[in-house]
C-alpha cells in the first residue's frame, strides 16, 4: 500500500513538472503545477467517454465521436505546448477549445447539463492568464458560449436530464463544485503570493536594516580611522619638533657646560670667576633640567595616555614642593616668590601632571620677570572647582602672544629676561594635562603690567571631608 502511495505521489510529481524551468518563481511554479493537474483530469475524462460509450455498445455518428475524443486531443496539444515551455498559448487553446467543443455539444441539440462550466472556464481563465487581452477573450468565449447555450438553443433532440435524471444533477453539482474549487484555489493561491509577498518585503526590511548598520559602522570606523589618522599626523609632527628640540635645544646647553667645565678643569679658573660664571650655569641647568622633565613627562603621556590616575591632592603641599625645586632659579634672579596659600586646598587630580603644570607656570614666571621682582601663588575657591593663580611682575605679553599660546599644539617661546631659552614645549603640556583632569588654563596680561596664568582644576572638598 505505502508503495503505491509512493508510486501515485511520484507520477503527481511528474504530471505538475511538465514543463517546469528553473527561471519561474515559485507563484508561477505552483499555477503550473494545478494547471497540469487539471488537464490531466481533462485528458483522464476525455479517455473515460468514449470507453463507456464503447461499453454499452451505442451507435454514434462519426461528429459524435469527434466530440466525445475531443478532451483526449485538447489536453495533449496542452501537454505539447506546456512541455515545450509555451504556458501562454497552452492556456489559451485550453481556454479556447475547451468552451468551443462544449458549445458543439450543445449546437448538435444533446442536452448534458455542463453549461456551468463555461463559468468555470471564465473564472480560471482570469487567474491562470496572464495578459489582459488574453484574459479578456476567453472570458467573454467562455460567457457568450453560456448565454447562447442558455438562451438560444432550446430545443434538443437528447436531454440527459430526460434520460438519466441523477446524472443530470451530478453534472451541475460537478460543475458547481469546479467552481467553487476554482474560487478557492484563486484565493488561496492570492492570500499565499501576499504572504510570500510580506514575507520578503520583511526580509527585504531585515536586510536593508543590516545594510545600514553595516553603512553606520563602516562610517564610524571611517570616522575613527581618520581621526586616528589626523592623531597620527599631529603625533608625527610633535615627534619631528621634539627630535629638533633635542638635536638643538638639548645639545647646545649640554655643550655649553661641558666646555665651561672643561675650561674650569684646564685653566683652573680661580673662584672669582668661577663665581662670575655661576648664573650662566644655573641658567644652563635650569632650562637642560626643565626640558628633560617636560620631556620625560610627554613620553610617559604618551605611552600611558589613558593613564591619569586622579586623587585627592592638597595644592599648598605640592606648591611648596615645587618652589623647593625652583629656589636656586629663583634666587639667581633675586626674585621673591610668595605663596597665598596658607590653608590646604584639596582638588581631585594627577598628582604628576599637576605637578609639571605647577613647575612649568613658576619656571615661566621666572624666566620673564626681571631682577628683584615678585611672583604670587594664590588659590580661589568657586562652587564647583578651585583655582590656581601665577601672577608675576614681569614683562606682560600682548594680546596676540595671548591667542598663540592659547592655540591647540602651538609651540611658542622667546627669550627671558635673563637671556634664558625656551621650547614652548611646557605650555603645550600643562594644557595637555589640566584638559585630561577636567581642568583649563586661562592667560591675563598686558605689556610691561606683568601676567597671570591661572588653571582650574575639579574640587576635592567631599573626598576631604570622607578621607
Amino acid at each position: 500500500m505505502h508503495t503505491a502511495v509512493k508510486k501515485i505521489s511520484v507520477f503527481q510529481s511528474h504530471v505538475k513538472n511538465i514543463g517546469y524551468k528553473p527561471s519561474l518563481g515559485s507563484y508561477e511554479k505552483r499555477k503550473l503545477g494545478i494547471f497540469n493537474l487539471m488537464n490531466f483530469v481533462g485528458l483522464l475524462a476525455g479517455v473515460a467517454i468514449p470507453i463507456v460509450i464503447l461499453l454499452k455498445k451505442e451507435q454514434m455518428p462519426a461528429y459524435a465521436w469527434m466530440i466525445a475524443c475531443s478532451p483526449i486531443f485538447i489536453s495533449l496539444l496542452v501537454f505539447a505546448l506546456t512541455h515545450y515551455q509555451q504556458y501562454e498559448l497552452a492556456r489559451m487553446c485550453y481556454f479556447t477549445l475547451y468552451p468551443v467543443m462544449t458549445s458543439v455539444v450543445y449546437a448538435i441539440h444533446i442536452d448534458l447539463g455542463i453549461e456551468f462550466f463555461f463559468v468555470l472556464y471564465g473564472v480560471l481563465s482570469v487567474f491562470f492568464l496572464q495578459k489582459i487581452y488574453n484574459i479578456i477573450f476567453c472570458f467573454t468565449l467562455s460567457m457568450t458560449c453560456y448565454f447562447a447555450v442558455d438562451t438560444f438553443w432550446n430545443s434538443y433532440t437528447y436531454k440527459l436530464e430526460d434520460a438519466h435524471y441523477y446524472f443530470f444533477i451530478a453534472n451541475h453539482l460537478l460543475a458547481l463544485f469546479f467552481i467553487f474549487c476554482g474560487l478557492l484555489l484563486i484565493k488561496t493561491e492570492n492570500s499565499r503570493f501576499q504572504q510570500q509577498s510580506y514575507e520578503k518585503n520583511f526580509q527585504l526590511r531585515r536586510s536593508n536594516l543590516k545594510i545600514l548598520r553595516h553603512k553606520a559602522d563602516i562610517a564610524e570606523k571611517a570616522a575613527l580611522l581618520q581621526e586616528q589618522t589626523q592623531q597620527l599626523t599631529e603625533l608625527n609632527t610633535l615627534k619631528n619638533k621634539l627630535f629638533s628640540i633635542i638635536a638643538h635645544d638639548l645639545k647646545n646647553p649640554l655643550y655649553a657646560l661641558r666646555n665651561l667645565f672643561r675650561n674650569i678643569q684646564r685653566y683652573e679658573l680661580p673662584g672669582d670667576e668661577i663665581k662670575m660664571l655661576m648664573p650662566d650655569m644655573v641658567n644652563e641647568l635650569s632650562y637642560t633640567t626643565g626640558l628633560m622633565e617636560n620631556l620625560l613627562q610627554w613620553a610617559k603621556s604618551q605611552m600611558y595616555a589613558e593613564a591619569v590616575k586622579p586623587q585627592l591632592l592638597d595644592i599648598s603641599k605640592i606648591t611648596q614642593e615645587v618652589l623647593q625645586l625652583l629656589r636656586l632659579q629663583a634666587e639667581a634672579k633675586k626674585i621673591y616668590i610668595r605663596s597665598k596659600l596658607e590653608r590646604p586646598v584639596f582638588v581631585y587630580a594627577d598628582r604628576d601632571m599637576i605637578n609639571l603644570v605647577l613647575r612649568n607656570l613658576l619656571s615661566n614666571a621666572i624666566k620673564f620677570t626681571p631682577e628683584e621682582g615678585t611672583i604670587c601663588i594664590e588659590a580661589r575657591e568657586m562652587r564647583s572647582h578651585i583655582e590656581v593663580y601665577v601672577q608675576d611682575t614681569g614683562t606682560g605679553i600682548t594680546e596676540e602672544v595671548i591667542q598663540k599660546l592659547m592655540m591647540e599644539d602651538i609651540y611658542y617661546t622667546t627669550k627671558g629676561t635673563g637671556g634664558e631659552a625656551g621650547t614652548g614645549l611646557g605650555l603645550m603640556l600643562c594644557k595637555e594635562f589640566l584638559s585630561k583632569n577636567g581642568g583649563r588654563m586661562h592667560v591675563q596680561s598686558e605689556p610691561g603690567k606683568g601676567s597671570i596664568f591661572s588653571f582650574t582644576l575639579p574640587k576635592g572638598d567631599d573626598l576631604a571631608e570622607i578621607a
